[in-house]
């Protein structure tokens, strides 16, 4: 039996979502949601590479409740100094294992902070900056024809940087499987939304979300930051009907947003994804929260009112 295709958004429904998601995301209160979100670190830098580096640090851990991780993340940055850029460049010339004492969040510990911190250092030292690296990456899975050069990039990206040569000697007792977690290899099955994020924050805008520091990679590339809540909200609006948190899914959900901005298609992502995460859209379907979402028309599992 043929595999069933899965839908995604027609061209014909896209021309009728296109001016409400329009107003939805350009009329989102992002400002208000800032404080909620992991982005908000690397916004702080005004340097470049200060941001850049900040921003590896908190994708990488942008993982459970942010008000959980995101304390995590304020320690490790205030250990780093007002320069985490140079703090990592010094840094991989003389790796300490135990220079993040204390730190303990989840699956990882003081010794993969240390080690990709390391490695941001190593890879920056080696070609100027996080985002000339990738970049170039890019640029040569473009040449190379890979069917996905920004999946591609990413994957050989995460592989520079766990395999930096500073990075064995941090995690000689600890192994590698902690830091692993932290850059894990988009090559395989799992939508790794934490990649994707980092590439949505460094590539587009900016503005006032996202730095757009990293030019060398076009938007129009990225693929959405997969969640439990931008899959749910993707269903709702008929953007996918898959319910697994992969990759593909994700190229499903970034395909249909290209029919809304061919150029810019993840720009929707902070606005859908914070919809979710404020409650708005809760996971469970609540007759007055439909009633007062601005998407209700479009929305295929809207509740209906009781009563």
């Amino acid at each position: 039996m043929a595999a069933r295709r899965s839908r995604t958004l027609s061209p014909r429904r896209a021309e009728t979502l296109r001016p409400a998601l329009d107003r939805f995301q350009r009329g989102y209160d992002a400002a208000a949601r800032l404080g909620f979100d992991p982005v908000e670190l690397p916004r702080r830098y005004p340097d470049p590479g200060d941001a850049e580096v900040a921003g590896l640090l908190a994708a990488s851990l942008a993982y459970g409740r942010a008000d959980l991780f995101k304390p995590r993340l304020e320690a490790v940055l205030a250990g780093m100094g007002p320069s985490p850029a140079r703090f990592a460049e010094a840094f991989a010339l003389s790796p300490d294992a135990r220079a993040f004492d204390g730190f303990r969040y989840r699956f990882n510990r003081p010794e993969d902070v240390a080690a990709l911190v390391a490695a941001a250092g190593f890879v920056r030292s080696r070609h100027g900056s996080l985002g000339e690296r990738f970049a170039a990456l890019y640029r040569e899975a473009g040449a190379a024809n890979a069917p996905e050069p920004i999946r591609e990039a990413l994957s050989r990206f995460a592989a520079e940087l766990r395999g930096a040569p500073p990075v064995g000697p941090i995690l000689r007792r600890r192994g590698r499987r902690g830091l692993l977690h932290l850059c894990p290899d988009p090559g395989l099955a799992g939508a790794c939304k934490r990649w994707n994020l980092y590439l949505r924050w460094m590539v587009r805008g900016p503005d006032g979300v996202d730095l757009g520091l990293w030019k060398g990679v076009p938007p129009s590339a990225l693929v959405v930051p997969l969640d439990t809540h931008v899959s749910r909200i993707a269903r709702y609006l008929g953007f996918t009907d898959r319910h697994d948190l992969t990759w593909r899914t994700a190229e499903e959900i970034t395909r249909s947003l290209r029919l809304l901005d061919p150029e810019d298609p993840v720009r929707f992502d902070f606005a859908l994804c914070h919809h979710g995460m404020s409650g708005a859209c809760p996971a469970r379907r609540d007759p007055g929260c439909c009633a007062r979402c601005p998407l209700r028309e479009f929305c295929r599992a809207r509740a209906r009112p009781t009563g």
